[in-house]
C-alpha cells in the first residue's frame, strides 16, 4: 500500500488562519519576488523536497488543486513546472492517478539508447510509461522517394504511421515511420495507441538488425510546435532512420521530430590502434 499523498506546506508556507487578517500566504512572497517564471520557482520548490527527503521514492503528490492552493499558481503553470521534473526524471506521471516520485535510477537507466531499441523499449528501461496520439495510420502507395529508401518499386503499398510519442504524459517526439505493406499485412488493425511498431513487426518474423540513421537540427515549425508542446522556433532534433533486417533489406523508415530539450543520444568513438610500419 502506498503512503498517503504528502503535503509540501511545509517547502512553500500556507496563510495560517491564526495570524489574523493582512497576512499573506509565505508561498505567494516565494513565488512573485524572483524574476525566474513561477514554473521554474514552483519546479525548484518540489525538486527541493525531493532532495531533503521530504518526498520520497513511489509517493504520490497531493492533487493539483491543492498544489495550486499551497503554490499559489494557476494549473497551466503547475503542469508546466511537474513536466519540467517529468522530464529529469524526479517524477512520473500515471494516467488518471496523479504525479509520483521516481526512485533514482541509475544513469544509464536515464539515457536514450545508442542501440537499436525501440521507443516502447526505452521507455520501460528508464521505467517511464510509454503512449502514442496517433496522426495517421493508413496504406497509401509508395512515392519514388520512399521507393528508393525502401527499395521498393514506387506505387507499392505503404503503411504510414505517425505519432506524437509521449513519456508519462509529456510530449517527447514525433514520429513518422513507413513500413512495406506486404512485410506485415496486418498493421492496419492494430493499436498504435499503445502498441509497439517494432514489436508488431517482429511478431510477423521480421529481424530488425541496424539501423542507418542521421540526426540534424532545426526549429520547431508552427505545425509541429503545438503537437511538442513548443514554442514556435524552438530547437528540435531530427532523426532519420532505415532499419533493416539481417540479410541488408530495409523494413522500415522513420522521421523522428525530438524536442531538443528532452532528448540526449549517447554514444561512443573508437580509434584504430596505429601501427608502426619500421618497427621489426
Amino acid at each position: 500500500m502506498r503512503s498517503p499523498a504528502p503535503s509540501i506546506a511545509t517547502a512553500v508556507g500556507t496563510a495560517d488562519p491564526s495570524s489574523g487578517p493582512g497576512t499573506e500566504p509565505a508561498a505567494a512572497a516565494l513565488l512573485t519576488a524572483s524574476p525566474e517564471p513561477l514554473w521554474i520557482q514552483a519546479s525548484n520548490v518540489i525538486r527541493s523536497e525531493i532532495d531533503k527527503g521530504a518526498l520520497q521514492p513511489g509517493t504520490r503528490l497531493p492533487p493539483e488543486r491543492e498544489l495550486c492552493a499551497q503554490l499559489n499558481i494557476s494549473r497551466v503553470t503547475l503542469r508546466k513546472a511537474l513536466a519540467k521534473l517529468v522530464e529529469e526524471g524526479a517524477l512520473s506521471a500515471t494516467h488518471g492517478r496523479g504525479w509520483y516520485i521516481s526512485g533514482a535510477g541509475t544513469a544509464t537507466e536515464r539515457e536514450w539508447p545508442h542501440t537499436l531499441e525501440s521507443f516502447t523499449e526505452t521507455a520501460r528501461r528508464m521505467r517511464l510509461v510509454p503512449h502514442s496520439r496517433v496522426l495517421r495510420a493508413a496504406a497509401q502507395p509508395a512515392s519514388l522517394d520512399e521507393a528508393e529508401l525502401l527499395s521498393i518499386a514506387p506505387g507499392t503499398p505503404l503503411f504510414h504511421l505517425d505519432r506524437v510519442r509521449l513519456l508519462d504524459d509529456v510530449p517527447i517526439a514525433i514520429d513518422i515511420s513507413a513500413v512495406p505493406l506486404a512485410m506485415a499485412p496486418d498493421l492496419p488493425a492494430v493499436d498504435f495507441e499503445t502498441a509497439s511498431l517494432y514489436q508488431v513487426l517482429l511478431d510477423a518474423g521480421l529481424n530488425l538488425v541496424r539501423a542507418d540513421s542521421t540526426i540534424e537540427s532545426r526549429e520547431v515549425d508552427p505545425v509541429d510546435a503545438p503537437y511538442l508542446d513548443l514554442d514556435v522556433g524552438k530547437p528540435i532534433l531530427l532523426l532519420h532512420q532505415v532499419v533493416l533486417d539481417e540479410s541488408g533489406r530495409p523494413v522500415l523508415s522513420s522521421l523522428v521530430k525530438y524536442s531538443g530539450a528532452r532528448y540526449r543520444l549517447r554514444t561512443s568513438f573508437t580509434r584504430q590502434p596505429r601501427f608502426d610500419r619500421t618497427a621489426p
